[in-house]
């Protein structure tokens, strides 16, 4: 049974979160005092894609589409830290570039094999251990772990080819590739037979070669959604230089000629860095062609400055001097491109004082600061030396600074999510 090519999904992926530090006290038979133990709170695990070659499709991604990594545990006390949350390891096929839903921004793009980090584990918060001073000896506070990274990604896979075969339906491209590569397509004499791309290593000698990607049949109007639609164009996007192949004989009485300036009109559409990719003509099918019918197609290539070989597949005429120059014209070309990261998640700060303030119809002034409702649950508002540290991460992350810019008043109601105080000056 084939496995269906799927070469999109969304999926949602989030890191685990740090483990939250621990508030303990030191307590052992006869001594007194023992003064605070509490541990640190252990990363949340990160979440991983791994580049695997013998992946070809996101067919897996149709059917999981939620990915979450385990949180890091609790600190504990006897200064006993939390123990890190494993990774969670998401294997893709190589080619798979991966962006951000929202923006479209690129995060990673799997052009090799190994691992990328795709949404980073949250830090584990620090046990009240850390925050003993010599005049704050009982500290009844400790930091709870930071936010793992989430957000929804579009997969998408594109190709890694040097060579992109493009050409009309039964123009022969499937014989082609696999007449110069290893690749074993399906091969039929009806359209679209091949309904995903297919792969190809091309050996020129022992230490040279190079990738052909057999293209699915590219018609009028695909990019508009016509036919297989521009699906499979953006396999070509990665691709250095394009075959053009045309059935030169014109055996289902088409002009190649026209096919030539209706596929060129396709990449056109979808992408005009594409349709400047350098090409060379490949006019197959030479041995049912006449003369007059490859004479007529060289004279349109040389009047548009375009290279042309004369080929048959079938019979493996002119093959060899095609596949070399495809190899020596490749050396001259910028290698396969690969796509920098351009999202950077707005991952948790060292002080975690990422913040937004609001005021409501009422006249308070909300306060959005994830970060500051876990430091509220976990701090004992009631225990001086707890509530100073709670007013110093306020006026340590600019909180205070922005309510004073927004004018806030004594007495004015200051709200974070359920826990309201009135602002003293």
């Amino acid at each position: 049974m084939a496995i269906q090519f799927v070469d999109t999904a969304k999926i949602y992926v989030k890191a685990g979160n740090g483990g939250n530090g621990a508030v303990a006290f030191h307590r052992e038979k006869y001594v007194a005092a023992g003064g605070p133990d509490g541990g640190d709170g252990g990363k949340g695990g990160d979440v991983i894609f791994r580049g695997e070659r013998n992946l070809s499709t996101l067919m897996d991604f149709r059917y999981k589409r939620k990915y979450v990594a385990q949180n890091g545990e609790n600190g504990r006390g006897a200064n006993q830290s939390g123990k890190a949350a494993e990774n969670l390891i998401v294997k893709v096929p190589i080619g798979t570039v991966v962006k951000e839903a929202n923006s479209g921004l690129v995060i990673a793009d799997i052009s090799q094999e190994g691992d990328y980090v795709i949404a980073k584990g949250g830090k584990g918060g620090l046990g009240n251990q850390h925050f003993a001073t010599p005049t704050r000896q009982i500290p009844n506070f400790a930091k709870p772990g930071f936010k793992g990274e989430e957000f929804e990604v579009i997969l998408e896979l594109k190709l890694i080819a040097d060579v992109g075969l493009i050409g009309f339906p039964n123009v022969g491209k499937s014989t082609l590739i696999s007449t110069i590569s290893s690749a074993k397509p399906k091969i039929a004499n009806y359209h679209f037979t091949t309904l995903s791309p297919v792969l190809g290593v091309v050996r020129v000698d022992e230490e040279a070669s190079f990738v052909a990607a057999d293209i699915p049949g590219i018609i009028e109007g695909a990019s508009e959604g016509v036919g297989l639609g521009h699906d499979f164009l953006r396999h070509v996007e990665r691709c250095r230089l394009l075959l053009h192949v045309v059935d030169v004989s014109g055996s289902e009485y088409r002009d190649p000629i026209e096919d030539f300036k209706l596929i060129n009109k396709e990449l056109v559409s979808f992408s005009e860095e594409l349709s400047k990719r350098p090409q060379i003509a490949v006019a197959n099918k030479a041995d049912i062609a006449d003369r007059e019918q490859i004479e007529r197609f060289k004279e349109f290539c040389r009047q548009q400055g375009i290279q042309l070989f004369v080929i048959s597949a079938a019979t493996r005429q002119g093959l060899d001097g095609l596949v070399q120059t495809v190899y020596n014209e490749l050396q001259k070309l910028p290698p396969v491109t690969i796509y920098q990261p351009e999202f950077v998640p707005a991952s948790q700060a060292v002080d975690g004082n990422r913040f937004d303030i609001f005021r409501t119809d009422d006249g308070a002034f909300n306060i959005d600061a994830p970060w500051l409702v876990d430091i509220l649950n976990t701090s004992n508002i009631d225990d001086y030396a707890s509530l100073q540290y709670f007013q110093r991460r306020l006026r340590d992350s600019g909180i205070i600074d922005r309510l004073e810019e927004m004018g806030v008043k004594e007495g004015d109601t200051i709200r974070i999510e359920d826990f309201e105080f009135d602002y003293v000056n």
